[in-house]
């Protein structure tokens, strides 16, 4: 006969085990969550450096020297030559600078040829003999490819606004000066005309610091994303003086 408390705790067995197991299950080790890996940094491309003025951005601009001057179709010229790019800078203002405000620029050019005529003329032929000594039969040539290049120049279309803003002054500066004395402000009156280029090319020059710069940071990045160049705006041509010669 079987002893019927030992049969009960038989039956209790199964039970206890299964007991056992979840416990011994439960000090097992545990999972520990993993959190997901952050998202790459987001890269903020800056806009692309343009360049100044609505200027192309394939400009060539006179170098920068050593010393920190630049060569420019006025460095190194006589003063009659300085006197002469004085007169086609300011030629340059009077057929560009049309609005109501440079009034004065057109008014002053016209008073300034009957007023310096004399000293003008006499400028003029000095020049011709200048070329004439240097270049011999082909002085004519060589004068009319120099002086072009001097209207080229002032007719810059990026700096022409600030050409307008310079012969302003130069208008009132040259009031003052009384005939035949017009030798004696050439040379300054010249780099007052030509100092807004100079600052146009300092400005070209950063600007092409600040593009290799963005290109060394960001341009791989910048093609990557697709992101096209801007183009810069076209300046309209200034006008320049059909006879370079005429007074």
């Amino acid at each position: 006969m079987v002893n019927l408390k030992k049969r009960g705790l038989l039956r209790g067995l199964p039970l206890m085990a299964v007991s056992l197991v979840a416990v011994l299950s439960s000090c097992g080790p545990k999972e520990v969550a993993v959190a997901p890996p952050p998202p790459p940094p987001v890269i903020v491309i800056p806009p692309r450096p343009m360049p100044p003025l609505g200027a192309a951005p394939n400009m060539t601009v006179p170098a920068l020297a050593v010393d920190g001057s630049r060569h420019t179709v006025n460095s190194g010229v006589s003063q009659a030559q300085a006197l002469w790019n004085l007169r086609s800078a300011y030629n340059v203002a009077a057929l560009n600078c049309l609005g109501p405000q440079y009034e004065p620029i057109l008014a002053g050019y016209k008073d300034f040829l009957k007023k310096h005529a004399k000293s003008l003329t006499a400028t003029n032929k000095a020049l011709d003999k200048e070329f004439r000594t240097r270049f011999g039969a082909k002085s004519v040539r060589e004068r009319e490819a120099y002086q072009t290049q001097v209207y080229n120049y002032f007719a810059l279309p990026p700096v022409v606004p600030a050409l307008c803003n310079a012969a302003m002054g130069l208008a009132v500066d040259l009031q003052a000066v009384p005939a035949g004395q017009l030798d004696g402000f050439a040379v300054s009156g010249l780099a007052k005309a030509e100092a807004p280029f100079k600052e146009f090319f300092n400005s070209y020059d950063q600007y092409r610091a600040d593009l290799a710069a963005w290109e060394s940071r960001y341009g791989a990045a910048s093609a990557t994303s697709g992101a096209a160049a801007p183009v810069a705006a076209a300046g309209t041509q200034p006008k320049v003086a059909a006879q370079a010669f005429a007074q």
